[in-house]
């Protein structure tokens, strides 16, 4: 048997396991460069969408508030025409009604 036969076995698999070291080291510094990637991609889409819904939140704040306003000046007329509406109704059988109250008031029965 010869002993530099034995010695260079072992050298082979002393670099065949730097060698395996190595691609171990690549494919763990390959993952965490992809992490770092995968987060920062994640992070910007987060930014977008969150930019995106304060946009539609702020656009649905702004209608509710200028319709809101379009309909308390919407009310606010409609409310006068019937206000004007019932004063007008009122005066109208107003001198009635106050004849019929003193009427009733007045009338004594026994």
């Amino acid at each position: 048997m010869d002993p530099f036969k034995g010695q260079g076995g072992i050298q082979m698999l002393l670099t065949a396991e730097q060698e395996a070291q190595h691609i171990v080291n690549t494919a763990r510094n390959l993952r965490t460069q992809r992490l770092k990637q995968a987060k920062e991609e994640a992070e910007k889409e987060a930014a977008e969408y969150r930019t995106h819904m304060e946009e539609e939140y702020q656009k649905s704040i702004s209608e509710t508030t200028g319709s809101s306003g379009t309909n308390v000046k919407r009310l606010d007329q409609e409310t006068d025409v019937k206000i004007r509406s019932l004063k007008k109704s009122g005066s109208k059988v107003s001198n009635e009604v106050v004849d019929m109250l003193l009427k009733y008031v007045t009338n004594i029965k026994m």
